[in-house]
């Protein structure tokens, strides 16, 4: 069985964002007092008296407004409503009724989905009397909250879920998380909206039209995935907006929480500075990665254009030289599907467990093809390798003496774990430790041993 899906809708600034927030406990939805803030359709699961359903934030609904995102925003609004299976309204009993209340009302009323009318910023029980002009809408039942502080959303809630079917539960999904960044205005929203064959994302001309990181689950073959649109990432020192700010920390967030990271670059615009560093940020959060350059459509191409641009961006990226590359376009779907096998390929990889003994027969064959060197006049000397967790696959290697591991020789064994385990697609980390553990004296010298340390405990006593 599929979850519900509820749409909060509202003009600009009523608190949609806060009540999505507060509902599905989270911070997902950026909120501040500018009006506008939220754009795209932004989606939560939430459990409630043992119900399961997915909660929808949209952008401010205004009819006629000059704002170049209005019309767009309107349309996400539409199509949030359209796919919803019921609506919440939220209105601002702070500031009172509006004629783009109005309008909202009459574009539900031309629809069958449930409605629930709800007047929100009512603190307490001093301030319900500031609902009763919303009666004047022609709505019957209306419910009294307050998202900020938490006043009346319970029982609301209450009466929510009541009209929900059962779900199954909502621990059996499992999802392969796929983050998009790149810089401003490369295609990023453009790639998810023909991934999933409608106009999903809202997408403009303008950077920045991605303010949140908005998540869509999209299915190819038997596989689900949850792919995470992030808002572009610009160079700190262009940033001085506080909304934008907290865009780009969430899209890093993005980073730290996804399985694979598709780093959009611009083919048309060439490989710049700024893409380098979007790289740097998903590899030292450890992420599978896959670099995409997108806009393919819009290059003059003769029959190796496409190898001089891929070696070019792995020259500017080296240390994502395991990365694979494709040439895409987001506007004619070229080498769209392709992308799926390769996030595939590169997941297989990211989660993979090496057995113990086939990795240190990998490393017997390294030191037999380059020795370890000496250290203080001492040879390094390796005693065993293992596996300590995936998603990067990650090995410690445990040696006498750490620190006297070369920087050149660290790479030489990342580089043979990579080539003979098959881990040439993602991201691995090999750490240097000293052994240690319990010292094991022998048999004879046990009791020799417990008779010195009673002696010493009778001195101190």
């Amino acid at each position: 069985m599929i979850k519900p899906l509820i749409a909060i809708i509202g003009r600009p600034n009523v608190g949609k964002s806060t009540f999505f927030n507060r509902i599905t406990r989270s911070r997902n939805a950026i909120v501040d007092d500018h009006p506008g803030i939220t754009r795209d359709r932004h989606y939560g699961d939430v459990i409630w008296n043992e119900k399961t359903f997915t909660l929808v934030d949209t952008g401010g609904y205004i009819e006629n407004d000059e704002d170049v995102f209005a019309g767009k925003i309107r349309e996400q609004v539409r199509l949030g409503v359209s796919d919803a299976d019921a609506v919440i309204l939220l209105l601002d009993g702070k500031n009172g009724v509006s004629p783009f209340d109005r309008d909202l009302i009459e574009l539900l009323r031309t629809g069958s989905k449930p409605v629930f009318y709800v007047v929100n910023k009512i603190d307490g029980l001093e301030q319900e009397k500031n609902i009763f002009e919303f009666y004047n809408l022609g709505v019957e039942s209306l419910f009294s909250i307050s998202a900020e502080h938490g006043y009346g959303v319970s029982d609301f809630m209450d009466t929510l879920t009541e009209s929900l079917p059962e779900t199954p539960d909502a621990g059996a999904e499992r999802f392969l998380n796929i983050a998009i960044v790149g810089k401003p205005n490369v295609g990023k929203s453009s790639l998810i909206n023909r991934i999933v064959g409608r106009e999903r994302l809202l997408v403009t001309e303008h950077p920045g039209t991605t303010r949140d990181s908005i998540e869509v689950v999209h299915e190819a073959g038997k596989k689900s995935y949850r792919i995470i649109d992030t808002a572009g990432i610009r160079r700190k020192r262009s940033v001085s907006d506080k909304i934008e700010k907290f865009s780009i920390i969430k899209a890093l967030k993005s980073l730290e929480r996804c399985d694979v990271a598709l780093i959009i670059i611009d083919a048309a615009e060439g490989v710049t500075e700024q893409d380098v560093t979007i790289a740097g940020y998903a590899f030292e959060r450890g992420c599978g990665c896959v670099l995409l350059l997108n806009k393919w459509d819009l290059i003059e191409k003769g029959s190796k254009t496409e190898k001089q641009y891929i070696n070019r961006l792995k020259e500017q990226t080296q240390f994502l030289n395991f990365a694979p590359a494709l040439t895409i376009s987001a506007l004619t779907g070229l080498r769209i599907r392709k992308i799926f096998k390769v996030i595939d390929e590169v997941y297989e990889q990211y989660s993979q467990r090496i057995g113990t003994g086939k990795l240190n027969r990998i490393m017997e064959q390294a030191f037999e093809e380059n020795p370890p060197s000496l250290y203080k006049g001492k040879r390094l000397k390796f005693y065993y390798t293992t596996q300590v967790s995936e998603k990067p696959p990650t090995f410690v290697c445990f040696v006498n003496f750490p620190e006297g591991v070369h920087f050149s020789y660290k790479r030489f064994i990342t580089n043979r774990i990579r080539q003979h385990a098959g881990l040439d697609k993602t991201p691995i980390r090999v750490w240097f430790r000293q052994r240690t553990g319990r010292i094991e004296f022998p048999k004879k010298n046990l009791k020799k041993q417990d008779k010195k340390k009673k002696t010493i405990r009778s001195k101190k006593k």
